[in-house]
């Protein structure tokens, strides 16, 4: 059992239990975290078979607070250009923060809560949850607090935990302690109970995978992720097959995929935008990103289809078959599922097209590759049907 070298790192609730599993700990975002048990391949295999629990304590709780749901939902969109005002009662979406030069201050998870959550406090109608990446919060909340309007306050909630299970057996394996959460789809979340133990659930999560992050109190942590542990189809995972699995289902990691000096249309996240967020044109950055729209950007993020089995890491430059460079790694590992090394970055927009031949360099060592979808495994959320 390794543990972190560094005693000033913060703990999340699990560390004494990841420690006790066997938990190979690392520094990461200012916590000890496991970045593996019995290892990533493994870990990862196991995730998209069965079921995984992660630790995601580290990850930054928080929720706007306000006289009612126009309030707090026009106060997320000062600084976020997604489609917030039109959650329903339980709905979640995908967003990002953004400077006034159009670039990603943070993507994050924002909820309205069920009609049924007040929080205690007789505000439901009045709240707008969000979960920030652990290495953004302190800049986050200052971003949404400079934004914020008269009536609305932000709270955080450090002293609750944050449990992400995985995998397609996910379902089974939770509905045996939660009913509930097997009537939520994809992006929608419930306040209920597990085991008796109160808890906020959302179906959503950061591997392709169906799956679950379930938040409660600190107290509640430990004996939830071993109530879970306790089920066949699920098995500790650390921050490594986490890593591999975003990788492979072509999602974003800030800090290394998308920075403040990165737009949301250079990284093919336009999706996330609404509609009427893009005619309103009423977001920090919006003379950028809506030029971007119309005309292209100057680069894409894309992925890379590597041959060979050597993995290309974050870094590598990006060629031209006549040796010009033309782009960067950001990302990049052996894909455990693909059977292949994956890899993500960005390309100017003219050598972008999936098909396009290039060259990976990284230190003396050469890769061939061809641009691709940087989507290499088909998700396996569970969506609501339409209709």
């Amino acid at each position: 059992m390794a543990h972190a070298a560094d005693d000033n790192l913060l703990k999340t609730p699990l560390f004494d239990l990841h420690q006790r599993l066997g938990g190979r700990m690392v520094p990461f975002a200012g916590y000890a975290m496991p970045v593996q048990y019995e290892g990533i391949i493994a870990e990862h295999e196991h995730t998209r078979r069965h079921a995984a629990l992660f630790d995601v304590s580290h990850m930054g709780q928080a929720e706007l607070i306000g006289p009612d749901w126009e309030s707090v939902a026009n106060a997320m969109e000062r600084l976020n250009p997604a489609a917030v005002l039109e959650l329903r009662p339980g709905q979640m979406r995908y967003g990002f923060l953004l400077n006034d030069e159009g670039g990603i201050i943070d993507d994050l998870m924002v909820t309205r809560p069920p009609a049924t959550d007040t929080g205690g406090d007789g505000k439901g109608e009045g709240r707008l949850l969000m979960v920030l990446n652990a290495a953004r919060k302190a800049v986050d909340v200052q971003a949404l607090r400079a934004a914020l309007p008269a009536g609305v306050e932000l709270l955080e909630h450090p002293e609750r935990a944050l449990i992400a299970l995985q995998g397609p057996e996910a379902e089974a394996a939770l509905a045996r302690h939660c009913p509930a959460a097997a009537e939520l789809y994809f992006m929608e979340a419930a306040q209920t109970e597990v085991a008796g133990m109160p808890a906020f659930i959302s179906r959503s999560g950061y591997t392709g995978e169906d799956g679950f992050e379930i938040s409660v109190a600190a107290e509640h942590a430990e004996p939830l992720a071993e109530l879970l542990l306790n089920e066949p189809e699920v098995k500790p995972a650390g921050l490594g097959a986490r890593d591999t699995l975003r990788l492979e289902a072509g999602l974003c990691l800030y800090g290394n995929d998308i920075d403040e000096t990165t737009s949301p249309v250079e990284a093919a996240l336009t999706w996330a935008i609404g509609k009427r967020r893009r005619e309103a044109g009423d977001f920090p950055g919006a003379a950028r990103i809506l030029k971007e729209l119309a005309e292209g950007p100057a680069r894409k993020r894309v992925g890379f289809a590597i041959e060979g089995r050597a993995p290309v890491r974050a870094g590598a430059t990006v060629h031209a078959q006549d040796g010009e460079e033309i782009g960067r790694i950001t990302s990049g590992s052996f894909g455990p599922t693909v059977g292949a090394p994956v890899a993500m970055g960005y390309v100017a927009t003219a050598q972008a097209q999936a098909g396009t031949p290039v060259i990976l360099r990284q230190g003396r060592r050469e890769a061939k590759a061809k641009v691709a979808s940087p989507t290499f495994t088909k998700p396996g959320y569970k969506r609501r049907p339409k209709g």
